[in-house]
C-alpha cells in the first residue's frame, strides 16, 4: 500500500467515525524526548525495573526509586506535548474522539489539553504520588523536601509508604480504569492505536476487543506489531506529522 493511499484511507476512516477511542503507547511520546522502554536506548536497557513487592518490602529499593524520580533518570516527566498529542487533543475537542486510553505515565495528554474525563491511564501517572495505605495524593515537589534531607518520602496523613502513581511490575492493574477501557473498546466505532508495540498485556487486548465488537482498527506505529494482520489499516510512520496532516489546526 502506497503512503498516499494509506494516508487517504486514514483520512476517510477518521472522517467517517463518530466515536473514536484513541489508544496510545510510548511511541507517541518519543517525539517529545521521552524514551520508550524496550528499544535500544530505552529505559529498561539502562536500568532494571523495580518490582512492586520489592518497593514495598525493601527500604533500599524505595530509596532507589525516589532517586530515579528526583534525578530524572527515567526521563518520564518534565517534557512538553508534541504534535501527535496536540492532534489527539483536537480530535477530542471536536467531538470525534471520546476516550484516550494510554499506556503512558508522562501526563502529556493532560498537558495537551485533553480533559481528565476523557483520559484512561492504564499504567498510572508519574507526575504525582499517592500513599499506598490511605490513598492521599502528594505532589512531587512536596516530597522532594524529604528526599533532599536524606529521608525516604512518607505520607503526611498516615505515615504510610508513598509511591509515584504508576503501576509497577507486579502491581495489580487499576480496576476502574480497566473497566473504563473495556467499555470504550466495546462502544467505539474506530480504535486508533498510536505508538504502541501492542505486546504488553492486558493493555494490548483492548484493540482486539474493539475490533471484535465491530470497530475499525488503525495502527500507526514506526515498527510492526503483533496485531498488524488484524487491523483495517497499518501505517509505519511518524505520528506527529501524520496526525497533524489528518487533524489540522484549522480543520
Amino acid at each position: 500500500m502506497s503512503d498516499l493511499y494509506a494516508h487517504e484511507r486514514l483520512r476517510d476512516l477518521l472522517h467517517d467515525a463518530s466515536r473514536i477511542a484513541v489508544f496510545t503507547g510510548a511511541g507517541i511520546s518519543t517525539e517529545s524526548g521521552i524514551p520508550d522502554f524496550r528499544s535500544p536506548g530505552g529505559v529498561w536497557t539502562k536500568m532494571q525495573p523495580i518490582y512492586f513487592q520489592d518497593f514495598v518490602s525493601r527500604e533500599d529499593m524505595r530509596r532507589e526509586a525516589w532517586r530515579r524520580v528526583f534525578t530524572g533518570a527515567a526521563g518520564w516527566v518534565g517534557k512538553e506535548p508534541n504534535a501527535g498529542h496536540m492532534a489527539v487533543a483536537r480530535l477530542v475537542d471536536r467531538g470525534k474522539a471520546f476516550a484516550v486510553i494510554t499506556q503512558n505515565v508522562d501526563n502529556l495528554h493532560q498537558a495537551s489539553g485533553v480533559p481528565e474525563r476523557a483520559i484512561i491511564e492504564l499504567h498510572g501517572n508519574a507526575s504525582y504520588a499517592t500513599c499506598l495505605h490511605c490513598g492521599t495524593r502528594h505532589e512531587l515537589e512536596e516530597l522532594r523536601l524529604a528526599y533532599d534531607a536524606g529521608d525516604i518520602p512518607e505520607c503526611r496523613e498516615c505515615g504510610g509508604i508513598v509511591k509515584t502513581a504508576t503501576i509497577s511490575f507486579g502491581q495489580p492493574m487499576p480496576e476502574i480504569e480497566m473497566k473504563m477501557a473495556d467499555e470504550a473498546a466495546r462502544t467505539c466505532d474506530l480504535m486508533l492505536v498510536l505508538g504502541s508495540s501492542l505486546v504488553v498485556t492486558p493493555a494490548a487486548t483492548f484493540p482486539v476487543i474493539a475490533k471484535r465488537s465491530g470497530a475499525k482498527l488503525v495502527i500507526l506505529n514506526r515498527e510492526e506489531t503483533p496485531l498488524d494482520g488484524y487491523a483495517d489499516l497499518v501505517l509505519n510512520d511518524e505520528i506527529g506529522p501524520v496526525m497533524t496532516a489528518m487533524v489540522p489546526t484549522n480543520g
